[in-house]
């Protein structure tokens, strides 16, 4: 994942990242299923406690997969935890990645990247990785924080995707966020 800031949310905050209160501002169901269909194969970067990726694999069905992938094994913990006790586990991939590649081996359909791009040094290797693993006409949705990135970061990671070959679909409103969705 080129290069991690040592300002990666600790597992022992995952509360703040998965709560009712979150769910009533940011519900998964609502922000993806524009993008996600039965039998697609998605991934869940940065994916923390889980709580996009259990909405994600009950959006791609049981023909789907969705590709949990965090550099922190006690936030895959947690995922796996919770998908088991939803039923989710056979749709649900754990994948640990390194701080400096991703490893995704499997190409995906769509791809998410909620509030941690910021987190890292080098934005455009990662965006490389993302490019390389998503299938031609396939969705990558980049979200960031308004509190941590400002207009200005923002759109210099909107040059690095840019540069890379990706081309903006649409800018999706998604509350205290700044999004975006790209295709390759």
């Amino acid at each position: 994942m080129a290069n991690i800031h040592n300002m990666i949310c600790p597992w022992w905050l995952s509360f703040t990242l998965n709560n009712v209160f979150r769910k009533m501002i940011q519900n998964p169901q609502r922000i993806l299923a524009p993008w996600l269909r039965p039998g697609q194969t998605a991934a869940d970067i940065g994916c923390g406690p889980g709580f996009f990726t259990l909405d994600m694999a009950r959006l791609v069905g049981d023909r789907g997969k969705v590709l949990a992938v965090d550099l922190q094994a006690k936030m895959l913990e947690t995922v796996k935890k919770r998908a088991a006790k939803a039923h989710l586990s056979d749709r649900i991939q754990l994948q640990r990645c390194q701080s400096e590649a991703l490893g995704l081996k499997e190409p995906c359909d769509f791809i998410q990247a909620f509030y941690m791009v910021h987190e890292l040094r080098d934005s455009e290797g990662f965006l490389r990785e993302i490019k390389a693993a998503l299938k031609p006409g396939g969705f990558f949705l980049l979200v960031e924080p308004i509190m941590h990135v400002s207009k200005k970061q923002f759109q210099k990671t909107m040059e690095a995707a840019y540069a890379v070959g990706f081309c903006k679909q649409a800018e999706p409103m998604i509350r205290f966020s700044r999004a975006v969705l790209l295709t390759r």
